[in-house]
């Protein structure tokens, strides 16, 4: 069962559909106009509603499924001890995606970067503030080298989103996405540990919290 936020006000958080959302949700990590905070089971139902949205099928590769099913998928995020997912959050609390860094390799000092927004706040700068803030997390506090991320050759915004952020393209997996009977090639793209100290940009830790 998830559990259902009660007693919440007109002024309290809401989602990016106007319903409310709970209010002790506490950041972990400030960046540019957003704040990132640990991922929740009850947060099963946001996952389920974003990951319906038709674009998200081709752009993370990601599908309708039912409640019950979200909620065990977040369940074995929750319990991987090889990846960090987090709710992308605007200065007022409202949720709007979710972020992670999936298949972490302390080892090798790989991961895979993760980002899915709510279809209304695309194109709004919230995805590469939520971004950097992960990529900081991974060379800031975690001992990582490289970061990768996967997208199809055709996603002009999430490639231009990734390229603000650092990110160099260096390769392509031919035909290696389907979506609605066409096949996709899929773009590869790192950025490495040097690449991200080069960069001119304030660090996640340097912003104030969002107010």
């Amino acid at each position: 069962m998830i559990p259902t936020p009660t007693g919440h006000g007109h002024d309290a958080p809401r989602d990016a559909d106007g319903e409310p959302h709970d209010a002790a949700r506490v950041p972990c990590r400030h960046g540019r106009n957003i704040s990132l905070a640990p991922l929740e089971l009850e947060d099963a139902e946001l996952l389920r509603r974003w990951r319906s949205d038709p674009a998200a099928a081709l752009e993370v590769g990601a599908w309708p499924s039912s409640l019950h099913m979200m909620s065990e998928r977040v369940e074995r995020y929750l319990a991987d001890d090889d990846r960090d997912d987090f709710l992308v959050l605007l200065p007022d609390g409202t949720p709007v995606g979710h972020a992670a860094l999936v298949e972490e390799n302390l080892s090798d000092g790989t991961a895979e970067a993760y980002l899915l927004l709510d279809a209304a706040h695309r194109g709004r700068g919230v995805g590469a503030s939520a971004l950097d803030a992960l990529v900081d997390l991974a060379f800031g506090d975690l001992p990582l080298h490289r970061v990768e991320a996967l997208t199809h050759t055709g996603n002009r915004p999430a490639l231009s989103v990734l390229g603000r952020s650092g990110f160099v393209r260096e390769g392509v997996r031919r035909s290696a996405c389907l979506h609605r009977g066409r096949r996709y090639d899929q773009a590869v793209l790192s950025l490495l540990r040097p690449e991200w100290e080069a960069l001119a940009r304030p660090r996640s830790w340097e912003h104030p919290p969002p107010s």
